[in-house]
Formats: C-alpha cells, sequence, structure tokens
C-alpha cells in the first residue's frame, strides 16, 4: 500500500455533477478513474486540512464513483478548495 498526498485537482468544468478529471501531487497527476481503483485496491490518497492529514475516499451516486474526503460534507469541499493542477 503506497500513500500519496495530494496538492492540486484538475476540475472537469463540463460535468454538472463537478466530478473532477483527476489530481495531482509531488508524484505526477492521475486520472480520477485510476485514482478510484487505487482506493479500492489499497491504497491511500490523503489531502491536508488545517495542518492534519484527512483520507481521500471513493462513493457512489446513481450507480457512478466518485472522490471525497472524510468531512466534506458541508463547504469548503476539501479537493475542490486545492489549487488547479498544470495540464497533465
Amino acid at each position: 500500500m503506497a500513500a500519496y498526498p495530494v496538492k492540486c485537482h484538475t476540475p472537469d468544468n463540463l460535468d454538472l455533477d463537478r466530478r473532477i478529471q483527476g489530481l495531482g501531487g509531488d508524484w505526477g497527476w492521475k486520472p480520477i478513474d485510476r485514482i478510484i481503483q487505487m482506493i479500492e485496491g489499497g491504497d491511500l490518497f490523503w489531502v491536508s486540512v488545517g495542518g492534519r492529514g484527512v483520507a481521500i475516499i471513493v462513493k457512489s451516486r446513481n450507480g457512478r464513483k466518485y472522490l471525497t474526503t472524510f468531512g466534506d460534507d458541508h463547504p469548503p469541499n476539501n479537493l475542490l478548495s486545492l489549487p488547479k493542477c498544470p495540464s497533465p
């Protein structure tokens, strides 16, 4: 199991549900579907919120998987609050 600190996101501006395209960090950039596979396979992706690490988790809505973090039930959204990644 590997751990990946996440420092940026790539939004999908065409998606009405605001599903992101991917995440990035010092380890590079990965598309959302690959990150979902990796998390479901046991890898850990996390963001720093208020100086502490918060795990990114996979959830499903209407049969569509997406990423969120523990504690993202209210604004601001931890992933969407990250800076945008440079073009992959």
